[in-house]
This record gives C-alpha cells, sequence and structure tokens, in this order.
C-alpha cells in the first residue's frame, strides 16, 4: 500500500483516501447507506485508511455514517472533515470566525462520535475572517487534543502565501484536479512546494466520467447533481474531450488488466508524487477497483500519451 505522512498525524495514510460525499446520501442518484457502509470497510481491509467528509455533506449525514463505522476501528483510520461553509435558513455561505469554529467543531465530533478529529480541513475561505484569528483558534484546539492536523481546501497559490507563517502547523490541502481537469495544476505544485504540504485532490475520476461507465448520450435523473450543466465534465465540448480522455485510457487499462477509473487515479499519484487522490464510493465493488490503483505504475510512454491527451 502506497502512503504518506501527514504533519502531526504518527499514522501512515494511504494515498487512496475515500471521499464522504456520497455518504451523505444526497445527490448522487440512489445511494444505499447499507452499500456506502459496506464500501467503507471493504476498503480498510484493502488498506485505505484516510476517510474525508464534511459538515455539509448530507447536512451531517455523512459524519454520522462515519462515526458508526469507525467507532471500533477509531485507531486505525485518520478522519478527515471540514467546516466553514454554513447551511442556515436557505442561504449558504462561508464562515471561518473562531466563534463559528468552536460550534463547527463541537457538532463534527458529537456526529462523528469522537473525542478527536484527525485533519480538520477549512473547506472555503471567507475572505473576511484574518487567517491569524482562524489559525490561532484551530492551534489552540489542536494543543488541546481535539484536532491532530489542520488542512487547507480549495485555496489558490494567493491564498497560500496568506499561511505561509503557519505552514508548520498545517499538514495537507484539497484542490480540484484530474485528468479532465488540469486548470489548477500549476498552483497545485506551488501551493505544495510553498507550504511543504501534501495535496489532496477531489474530482479525481471527474464526477464518474473517467471511470468509463459513460458514453455521449448520458443523462442523469433529477436527484442527481449531475443533471445540471454545471457539472460540465458531462455536457458540450468538455464531454467530448473527456470521452478522447476515456479512449486514450481503454488500452491502458486493458494492458494492465485493471479498470479504467484506476489508471486516472494513478496518473495523479504519479504526475504529483506527494498527493493523496480523494475517490468517492457507493459500494464495495467501487472501492475494491479504486484500490488496484495502488498496485501497478504506468510506464512513461503511457504517462506522455495521457499528458498529452489531456493538455
Amino acid at each position: 500500500m502506497n502512503t504518506t505522512q501527514l504533519k502531526g498525524i504518527s499514522l501512515p495514510a494511504s494515498r487512496l483516501c475515500i471521499g464522504g460525499c456520497p455518504a451523505g446520501e444526497y445527490g448522487w442518484g440512489d445511494v444505499s447507506r447499507e452499500e456506502i457502509e459496506a464500501a467503507m470497510l471493504r476498503a480498510l481491509e484493502l488498506g485505505i485508511n484516510v476517510f474525508d467528509t464534511a459538515d455539509t455533506y448530507g447536512l451531517g449525514r455523512s459524519e454520522i455514517t462515519m462515526g458508526e463505522v469507525f467507532h471500533a476501528h477509531r485507531d486505525r483510520v485518520i478522519i478527515a472533515t471540514k467546516f466553514g461553509v454554513r447551511i442556515e435558513h436557505g442561504k449558504t455561505f462561508y464562515d471561518n470566525s473562531p466563534a463559528y469554529i468552536e460550534k463547527a467543531l463541537a457538532a463534527s465530533l458529537k456526529r462523528l462520535n469522537s473525542d478527536y478529529i484527525d485533519l480538520y480541513q477549512i473547506h472555503y475561505l471567507d475572505h473576511q475572517t484574518p487567517i491569524d484569528q482562524m489559525m490561532e483558534t484551530l492551534i489552540r484546539r489542536k494543543q488541546q487534543g481535539d484536532i491532530r492536523a489542520i488542512g487547507l481546501s480549495n485555496v489558490g497559490a494567493k491564498d497560500a502565501e496568506a499561511f505561509l507563517p503557519y505552514a508548520d502547523e498545517i499538514a495537507s490541502f484539497q484542490n480540484h484536479y484530474s485528468l479532465a481537469h488540469r486548470t489548477d495544476e500549476s498552483e497545485i505544485e506551488t501551493i505544495a512546494s510553498s507550504l511543504q504540504i501534501s495535496p489532496m485532490t477531489w474530482g479525481s475520476l471527474g464526477q464518474g466520467i473517467l471511470t468509463g461507465k459513460y458514453d455521449a448520450s448520458v443523462r442523469f435523473e433529477a436527484n442527481d447533481r449531475r443533471s445540471r450543466s454545471i457539472y460540465d465534465n458531462f455536457y458540450g465540448k468538455k464531454l467530448a474531450r473527456n470521452l478522447r480522455i476515456v479512449d486514450v485510457m481503454r488500452p491502458i487499462a486493458v494492458h494492465h488488466d485493471v479498470p479504467i477509473a484506476a489508471v486516472a487515479i494513478r496518473w495523479i499519484l504519479d504526475k504529483l508524487p506527494t498527493s493523496m487522490v480523494i475517490t468517492g464510493v457507493k459500494n464495495p465493488k467501487q472501492a475494491e477497483g479504486n484500490a488496484i490503483a495502488l498496485s501497478f505504475e504506468l510506464t512513461p510512454n503511457e504517462l506522455q500519451q495521457l499528458d498529452d491527451v489531456s493538455k
């Protein structure tokens, strides 16, 4: 199992991380809680020990599920969650204030049924709360043992500059990245280098388009967020481009006798050598297929083919 080490966390972290958004049971079509729980336990059996969620996924449902699934395995897993997105009275907004951190942290600890969170991440910056106030609050809770490590999410290189005085306190950052979305590649590399922290990639399978399951006729039901055109991986020129990427992935997957999704994951692992790749799963079979990415390597020629088609 490929692992990395996160600042402040003694347990080696698997470079593949299971994303908990589907466990929120909202916005990803039909989701079975039983299948989600089985997928998480199967991932743990396979050596995947990092599980990422957020307090907004299913308005806390995802955290509750993780708390229930991993309560008996707490010392074997790294649970990462996020704060900073508030949904109140039908409105969604960002809040990084010290008062809200205290409120959100207490609520997440309760839902996760744990007395600590391994990796507590700022989901989005509100661009109002001073960075020093936010970080001092998080560092204090880290010193008290409620948090093992601090992470960032959805930040750009300019945002990261403000965190330079706190680089030793930050373990990781999450950004959107995949063969279907390389827009922020240089910024990701800059942030990882300047803060000396591990990048974690979300949207790693392009919301599913990089699994090879879909073609040009793809359509989603209304209960699936991908039915909205904002998920542009499945619409217009972007869809056509993504399907060309999948066409290049297919023979590579056949050559290695692995699922197409495993090729997409392996590419990120090789492209960003210190990265951790987040993939959402809805059943044990998906967890098994994604885990295969840690068992093989792409050749230089294959890496070049994928690089060329996805630029």
